[in-house]
Order: C-alpha cells, then sequence, then structure tokens
C-alpha cells in the first residue's frame, strides 16, 4: 500500500504557525508592568482589549443595576397605586350618593351658620339672654360679658351670669336659654341656697337659690377676622415644618 507524504507547502506552513506561536508567547515574556509603553505591539492591542471589555462590563453592570432599583421602586409602589385605583374607582362608583351626602351636609353647615349671630346681632343677644331671666322672675345680680375668644372659624363670647331665684324658675331659665334661636351654652354651673331662704317644713322648690354660671355664645367672624385667623393658620403650619 502506498502512504502519503505531506508536501513541501504543507510543511512551510506548520513551520510558519509555529513560528507565529512562539513569536507571540515571546512577546508576553519578561513585560516590565511599570512600563507599559514600551511593551510590544501584540501585548499592548491585548491590553487595549481587555480594558475595553472591563469597561463595557462594568458599564453594563452599572446601568443594569440603576434599571433594577427602578424597577424595584415601581414594583413597591404598585399595592399604594392599586388601593388608590380601588378609592378612586369606589368613589367614582358612588359619586351620585357622595354628591347627595355632600348638600346634605351643606345644607346643615347653613343651618349651624344662621344660628351664628355677627357683631351687630350680638346685643340682641345678649338682651334675649337677659330677658329670659326676667320673665321668669330672676334676679341678676351681676351679667359679665367677658373678651371675646377668636378661634379658627368661629368668635367666642363668655358671659359671667348670677341670678337668683326659685328653683323651678331657675330650671325653666335654662330651658330658655338652650331654646334661644342663637347657640347659647351653659358651663361651670355652680347651685346654691340663699342662707335664711330655707324653712322647716318648705320644699326646695319654694327656697331662694343662687345659680351662678359661664354662659357662651358664638358667632362667625367678618372678613378681616378670618383674613387674620388663617394667615395665623398658615404661619403656624410653616412653623411646625421647620
Amino acid at each position: 500500500m502506498a502512504t502519503t507524504r505531506p508536501t513541501a507547502a504543507k510543511r512551510r506552513s506548520r513551520l510558519d504557525l509555529s513560528e507565529l506561536l512562539e513569536d507571540a508567547k515571546s512577546q508576553f515574556q519578561g513585560l516590565n508592568p511599570r512600563e507599559p509603553g514600551q511593551w510590544p505591539l501584540l501585548p499592548k492591542l491585548a491590553a487595549w482589549v481587555a480594558v475595553l471589555v472591563l469597561s463595557a462590563v462594568a458599564g453594563w453592570f452599572m446601568v443594569l443595576a440603576d434599571a433594577v432599583g427602578r424597577l424595584q421602586a415601581e414594583q413597591e409602589r404598585e399595592p399604594v397605586l392599586k388601593g388608590d385605583f380601588r378609592l378612586k374607582l369606589s368613589q367614582a362608583i358612588n359619586l351620585g350618593e357622595l354628591r347627595k351626602q355632600k348638600l346634605q351636609v351643606q345644607e346643615y353647615v347653613n343651618q349651624v351658620e344662621k344660628q351664628l349671630p355677627g357683631k351687630a346681632e350680638m346685643d340682641a343677644l345678649l338682651s334675649d339672654i337677659n330677658q329670659a331671666g326676667l320673665g321668669r322672675g330672676l334676679q341678676f345680680e351681676s351679667f359679665r360679658p367677658g373678651q371675646v375668644r377668636l378661634r379658627d372659624y368661629y368668635a367666642e363670647l363668655p358671659i359671667s351670669l348670677k341670678v337668683t331665684g326659685k328653683y323651678h324658675d331657675i330650671g325653666a331659665f335654662s330651658a330658655d336659654i338652650a331654646n334661644l334661636s342663637r347657640i347659647v351654652t351653659l358651663h361651670d354651673l355652680n347651685l346654691s341656697v340663699q342662707s335664711g331662704t330655707r324653712e322647716p317644713g318648705r320644699n326646695a322648690g319654694a327656697a331662694l337659690l343662687t345659680l351662678e354660671v359661664s354662659a357662651r355664645t358664638y358667632r362667625y367672624l367678618d372678613p378681616n377676622e378670618s383674613a387674620g385667623q388663617e394667615a395665623r393658620r398658615k404661619e403656624a403650619a410653616k412653623g411646625s415644618k421647620k
């Protein structure tokens, strides 16, 4: 059987490849890392490629990490957005009923506001309180309106009262105060029997009693007072944020 022998061209190509590999291998030997500018061409190219690859990989991971962070933040927002959506959906479904309730509340607020006198009506209200006591036969020992106290949305006027009369007349006077067209509330009631008026065998209704009480009536704020209160609320809100 005849055997094939490699031709001279094949032998030369194998020798050239081996020489190239040996030459490339020799270029990577004895490199001084402190002087890369003096490296042969092949190690320089290899170093540049490695730097480019590492830079690309590092940049990719940085972009990917930022994207992962944004994705996680959006995933955490998802339950909140779903809850907000459900709430708005329920409000939209019940919009007609909510509007009806709003009108009812507004009507109630209007009714309550009508029970709050303005500045011009305060004197008439004080006169009504005085007439309610006189109409029940009570004797006023003191009737002293106090200093007006401004609240957020209304003004409060305290009135110090001290009246003397019979038990049932004082009770009727308290009921008359409650039935006034304007809002008047009674606070810090102190009821005592006048010395020397209780007789043996007489009932409590015949004895003279003294009622000391702080009555409070309320009025709505005028435009200037409302503006002042609104400015104070804003200042307080700014102070709480600092």
